[in-house]
């Protein structure tokens, strides 16, 4: 008898793994519950909502819950199952470790519910942010997720079964065996790190060769001094690099050809783990022999005689995903000099990159649509807020990503709420603003600390042959001439001059993997609707515990809670 129930208990797990791993776009993000793999939550999320799939071994009742400690007491549930008279599913709350009681305010709306070969799905969605004081708002901070099921649908004391997760839900990061113990180190050796605030160190070098296919599935990174590395960049070189090299980037050597980024990691990040059906290509047939790692050093206090051998682990598989994933850089192109600067004692100034995909057919034939998954943001110091919005047909969708309380000491790739298409002419503005009310130099587009960038890296799938698509405004037009004062009508002039920068042609350059170019001096940036915030409605809407979202148009931004690079 005890044989027959294990292996029914472990037929139940195999059911719950195969069908938890169904990839779906909307619902990106997958974690098991319970230690046996019995509980799975799928979820996705946009500007306002939250759209989880709750999936128990179980016939009966199910129920999920948001705890300020983990157990019933304060909690706010959902329970809901398929019994003889059909499905049932309503909003509860708990001041204490006893049955819930009924929400007044029915937050969570009901998509569906199945029951089938020994499981219960439960759809369910709800605002992040809701106007009823008996539920839990969802934040970009970890939370205690509940769980407890029956066998029956007589909902009834839980027993053992029950228990409790942390996790975050908008900002998740899986750990569940991405890496297997098989990695590549891309590192520099013993680097000296000259006495100045700004150095740019690079590597070319030959990893390990792997024979057949694999896939990147998570990037880690190996610090070795937190003090002085600000980013760390590692490219895939084309074949017509041959040589290794190590010396200060952006000289002119051949290893300024590696272009396209295999991975990335800048202050503050954690390690990151690409999803269960994505990965970023390597060995094969197509095999690369040399990468550049590029690492910059702030060394802000001068100091001499530092050495640094810092670097990347690369954790691969052999067992290929469905996607193979490529990284496209967009923004304000950092490097040369851009012919414009950033007023000092600005409240706030914006930058403007775009990107019009429409050039891809000139370098590539099909375009397919491309699925945007993740994004990492870059500024540096005076950075305040980043924005990707996305266009079709002139008219905006919505942002692929919106950081609006960017953070220069926390910069990490990180997972939006949902995949979002990217299709052939599609349209990519990137807005950085900033903040210099304690300058009083204007200051500089380019590669130092204390210079600007304005940069979104778009992590998406299927991997094309582009790997940047990056603008800079055409000044040769610019008659407007830099605020400098600080006169009381010093921040309408910065305002002005912003909008001269912005509605300048701006010459989009956009580059493949091998090195071919091409320039179109025609671009233009749309301009950006407000980004989504939440607000209580006082009306007939408020009875039913909603909240709404202050927009003119369905957009999928990433909320305003993502710090990225």
């Amino acid at each position: 008898m005890m044989m027959m129930m294990m292996m029914m208990m472990m037929e139940l797990a195999k059911r719950a793994v195969s069908g938890a791993r169904a990839s779906d776009p909307d619902l990106p993000f997958m974690d098991y519950l319970d230690d046996r793999h019995l509980v799975c939550l799928k979820w996705g999320f946009d500007d306002a909502n939250i759209t989880l799939k709750f999936i128990v071994n179980t016939s009966g009742w199910i129920g999920f819950g948001l705890s300020p400690g983990g157990d019933m007491a304060g909690a706010d549930l959902v329970m809901g199952g398929v019994g003889p008279q059909g499905s049932y599913f309503k909003d509860y709350f708990s001041t204490a470790n006893s049955y819930p009681t009924e929400d007044r305010l029915q937050s969570y709306t009901l998509l569906s519910l199945l029951e089938a070969e020994g499981q219960t799905l439960m759809t369910f969605s709800r605002p992040l942010q809701t106007c009823d004081q008996q539920d839990r708002n969802i934040t970009d901070q970890a939370t205690n997720l509940i769980y407890a099921y029956g066998p029956t649908d007589d909902i009834g004391y839980h027993g053992a079964l029950a228990g409790t997760k942390q996790l975050n839900l908008l900002r998740f990061v899986s750990r569940d065996g991405a890496a297997n113990g098989n990695y590549i180190s891309a590192t520099m050796g013993k680097v000296r790190i000259p006495a100045q605030e700004t150095y740019y160190h690079c590597r070319v070098m030959k990893l390990p060769t792997l024979i057949d296919k694999h896939h990147i599935v998570q990037f880690e990174p190996a610090v070795e001094n937190a003090d002085l590395v600000h980013h760390m960049l590692l490219y895939s070189c084309p074949p017509s690099v041959t040589t290794p090299s190590d010396g200060e980037c952006y000289r002119g050597d051949s290893g300024a050809r590696c272009i396209r980024i295999v991975a990335a990691w800048a202050i503050g990040g954690q390690v990151a783990e690409l999803p269960e059906d994505a990965g970023i290509p390597v060995g094969g047939e197509d095999r690369v022999a040399f990468y550049r790692l590029e690492i910059h050093y702030s060394n802000t206090n001068n100091q001499s005689g530092r050495t640094d051998s810092s670097g990347l682990r690369l954790h691969y598989t052999d067992r290929l995903r469905p996607h193979d994933v490529g990284i496209l850089s967009t923004g304000v192109t950092p490097f040369g000099r851009v012919a414009y600067d950033i007023p000092p004692r600005a409240r706030k100034f914006r930058t403007y990159g775009v990107c019009n995909t429409t050039l891809f057919s000139q370098m590539m034939d099909p375009v397919p649509d491309l699925h945007v998954f993740a994004v990492m943001m870059h500024t540096h110091t005076a950075g305040r807020k980043v924005r990707v919005g996305h266009f079709r047909n002139g008219e905006q969708l919505g942002f692929l990503a919106a950081n609006l309380n960017y953070d220069f000491n926390l910069q990490e790739i990180t997972r939006l709420g949902s995949v979002k298409t990217v299709k052939p002419g599609d349209d990519i503005v990137v807005e950085c603003s900033y903040s210099t009310s304690d300058r009083s130099e204007a200051t500089q587009m380019g590669l130092a600390t204390t210079d600007e960038m304005c940069l979104a890296f778009l992590l998406f799938y299927p991997q094309i042959e582009i790997v940047t698509c990056i603008s800079q405004p055409d000044v040769s037009n610019l008659n407007q001439q830099l605020p400098v004062g600080g006169s009381l009508s010093h921040q309408q002039q910065v305002a002005e001059y912003e909008n001269a920068v912005k509605n300048l042609s701006h010459v989009q350059i956009v580059f493949t993997n091998d090195n071919r170019l091409h320039v179109n001096p025609h671009g233009r940036v749309m301009d950006l609707t407000e980004t989504p915030s939440f607000r209580c409605e006082h009306s007939s809407n408020a009875a039913s515990g909603r909240v709404s979202a202050a927009i003119r148009m369905p957009a999928a931004v990433l909320l305003l809670l993502l710090c990225i690079l």
